[in-house]
């Protein structure tokens, strides 16, 4: 998958730098959502996991982040689908200070499936794209 990702965040960066990794998704037992592993070049020795729980009675998913340089799982985002749109939102800290982080999925192309993470230190009054992934599915998705 293409990366693009801001150098610097929520410091006014206008420098992105590119590179490729691969997902590799597979579903959790009983339905109850799936787990992605994240790997990339970019970052030698780099492995990340989104967990992504759906809860059926809310159509809700909640997505949680965990990677090697912490071990920590971090605060979810949840939200929902509407239509190919899907808008996911929590809180989180960045250098010590609050922040809101939005994530936006985009399945008009389901062969290239495109996701987006945004800060606001404003609470939602303004966003700052930091990353997009721009995916190409190989096999079959599920």
């Amino acid at each position: 998958m293409d990366n693009r990702r801001l150098e610097g965040r929520l410091v006014g960066s206008t420098e992105w730098k590119e590179f490729e990794a691969t997902s590799d998704c597979r579903p959790l037992p009983g339905g109850i959502g799936n787990l992605d592993e994240f790997r990339t070049d970019f970052w030698p020795d780099f492995v990340g996991l989104t967990l992504r729980f759906f809860d059926p009675a809310t159509r809700r998913w909640s997505l949680y982040w965990i990677d090697r340089r912490t071990g920590v799982l971090q605060p979810p985002v949840v939200g929902s689908f509407e239509g190919d749109t899907g808008v996911f939102e929590g809180q989180d800290e960045l250098r010590g200070q609050p922040i809101r982080v939005r994530f936006l999925w985009s399945r008009k192309d389901p062969a290239r499936p495109r996701w987006e993470q945004a800060f606001s230190a404003d609470d939602g009054q303004t966003w700052e794209t930091n990353w997009v992934m721009q995916m190409t599915r190989i096999g079959e998705g599920k």
